[in-house]
């Protein structure tokens, strides 16, 4: 590992929506920029890219921008693996460590999916619904599939779109919400425009798809892969077969860095995000945050973050301020969106005794029932403890039980003992 770090004015990490759109601000005016991003190409979830999915739009044109800024250096395909003193971060590729050095940073984290147990929801071919995207994307057939898209929020229209693009047969799309709150959402979407059309032009497509709302999803039947899901209507249930299913159940902000580095988070809708005033600044000196870490509002939203957050790490308070009407018109947006789509408390009852509810360490929910907070289920079944290091059973144990989960400890995720063994070294020399 290099011991002399790599200095920058403005250190962005992540490559969505927020952080392209920070780096951009941070590129024009003249500030050594790096951005750092763990995929191998930009974009985040919501412009993810593919062998047959490259940038178009908005995306297209944030990337063509900043491929032409010579002072903006990207890390791609490389993570976080902890901070350090003295305003540094140590990264990992997939080569070697690096340490990072910044004057000011902006974290453009994101969030990840939600996902919530049932029976049957471990078995090939159930997914999540942003992740079926992704698979998609990166090269998965689906032609001719059979595909149920179920939970809640916009993202189920979304994946069934990209899918349906792709040659598969949606056969219906299940909603949790009730009609009520799904029109009064729909309704709402008249104050913001771009919204609007966006859904109106994914009902069109997909106007032949059954969708049902006031229903759940209850259980994935199969033997060595699903066969056919259990949906559960105010008229009583039934079974649908299907080849896919996909679920959505809400995102949560990857608040993780934010915590190792003394960030302070505060509630978000039925989560936790990272707390941040008017400029986009954490409870840190010089570390600012924008996006979906932030709180969950969409792209817009947090492309309008990430040129706020840059825009004040610059200094450029006026530049800033102009932006802030229209981030609070998306921040109503959100709120009416949360609202619109919170989760009914009786998904909580799904799982059943033997339901496998951690899925690294094969902890099934009657284990976890038994212990009344996060830390005492973590010490007597290792819950939370495998690969993902809670970031699935923890927001799931959340939900289901209340839990907070405690903050996950350097390093942020999975490492190379030699990446740790040569910051040692070079902290010994």
């Amino acid at each position: 590992m290099n011991a002399n770090p790599m200095q920058f004015d403005i250190l962005v990490i992540g490559a969505g929506p927020a952080g392209l759109s920070a780096a951009q601000v941070a590129a024009q005016s003249g500030a050594r920029v790096g951005l750092v991003d763990d995929n191998i190409l930009p974009g985040g979830q919501i412009w993810r890219q593919g062998p047959a999915h490259p940038p178009k739009g908005p995306a297209r044109e944030l990337l063509d921008a900043l491929a032409r800024q010579p002072n903006l250096t990207r890390l791609s395909g490389t993570r976080v693996v902890q901070p350090l003193a003295g305003k540094r971060l140590q990264v990992e590729d997939a080569e070697q460590g690096h340490v990072l050095g910044y004057d000011r940073l902006i974290l453009a984290t994101g969030a990840r999916e939600r996902f919530l147990p049932y029976p049957g929801w471990t078995l090939p071919g159930v997914t999540g619904a942003g992740g079926l995207q992704a698979l998609i994307k990166g090269g998965t057939p689906v032609a001719g599939q059979r595909i149920v898209l179920a939970g809640s929020g916009p993202l189920l229209w979304a994946s069934a779109k990209t899918a349906q693009e792709q040659g598969a047969q949606i056969v219906a799309i299940v909603e949790q919400a009730s009609h009520r709150s799904v029109a009064r959402f729909a309704r709402s979407l008249v104050f913001t425009p771009a919204k609007l059309v966006q859904a109106i032009r994914l009902r069109l497509d997909l106007r032949k798809t059954p969708y049902w709302r006031d229903a759940q999803v209850v259980a994935a039947n199969g033997d060595d892969r699903l066969r056919s899901v259990t949906v559960q209507r105010p008229g009583g249930s039934i079974d649908l077969c299907c080849d896919r299913l996909a679920c959505a159940y809400g995102l949560l902000p990857n608040i993780e860095l934010a915590a190792a580095l003394g960030c302070a988070s505060a509630p978000y809708a039925d989560t936790t995000a990272i707390q941040v005033d008017a400029w986009q600044l954490t409870s840190q000196p010089d570390v600012y945050a924008a996006g979906e870490c932030t709180g969950v509002g969409g792209m817009e939203l947090s492309a309008l973050e990430g040129r706020i957050a840059a825009h004040a790490a610059l200094e450029q308070r006026d530049a800033a301020q102009r932006l802030f009407a229209e981030r609070e018109r998306y921040r109503n947006f959100s709120r009416r969106l949360h609202a619109a789509f919170a989760l009914s408390p009786s998904l909580r009852a799904l799982p059943k005794d033997d339901t496998i509810f951690c899925r690294c360490e094969d902890v099934p929910h009657g284990q976890l029932a038994a212990h009344d907070s996060w830390r005492m289920a973590k010490l007597h079944t290792r819950c939370g403890m495998g690969p993902c290091q809670g970031r699935i059973c923890g927001g799931a144990a959340a939900f289901c039980f209340g839990w907070q989960p405690m903050n996950t400890r350097p390093p942020l995720s999975p490492t190379r003992i030699g990446t740790l063994a040569d910051l040692a070294d070079t902290d010994a020399a």
